[in-house]
């Protein structure tokens, strides 16, 4: 049963480890495609590829900014129906929630490779705790020591060891210690 517990916990963790290191690459590759570029006006990484996290969420910000600037501050529900500044609040919003959707996307890739090291390292404890254990179920298995009036026998028979020798007294005060 332990040994099911801790190889199914390893398995788990390096799944989630690959798993999160895909999505990871798989959307900072899409982002690349993308050909975007923070706005050297940006607070942040300007310049900068967007192709991570830090560099989405500086062009989501930027994007907020220039669509403010564009409709007078107004945001695309507090513009008119017929208002043409309201087709660029939209394309702003449109692309500012596609970027902080890729944020989010790094967000939980970086999780599921953190929890996949948990995993690995419960996995791993487990192991440690079932050898242990099982270190602990070989001693209790070996035959008990012999008393005797003046000491403590060694295990093994009575009369001596295997090679005939005779036995050999501990001192109990040697045993407790």
């Amino acid at each position: 049963m332990r040994r099911t517990t801790y190889t199914l916990s390893i398995l788990i963790g390096a799944l989630l480890i690959i798993g999160g290191a895909a999505t990871w690459v798989l959307v900072s590759t899409t982002l690349a495609d993308q050909k975007i570029t923070v706005s050297d006006d940006a607070s942040c990484l300007a310049g900068d590829d967007v192709d991570g996290p830090f560099s989405a969420y500086c062009q989501a910000m930027v994007i907020d900014k220039h669509a403010l600037e564009a409709t007078g501050g107004l945001r695309y529900a507090e513009l008119g129906r017929d208002d043409p500044k309201r087709q660029t609040a939209m394309t702003a919003s449109f692309l500012q929630a596609s970027l902080f959707t890729s944020v989010v996307a790094f967000g939980l890739a970086a999780m599921a490779i953190a929890i996949g090291v948990l995993f690995i390292l419960i996995g791993l404890g487990i192991r440690d705790v079932a050898n242990r254990i099982g270190d602990l179920a070989g001693r209790a298995r070996r035959p008990p020591r012999e008393a005797h009036p003046f000491g403590v026998m060694p295990r093994g028979t009575p009369g001596g060891d295997h090679r005939g020798r005779p036995p050999v007294l501990i001192p109990m005060e040697l045993v407790d210690a």
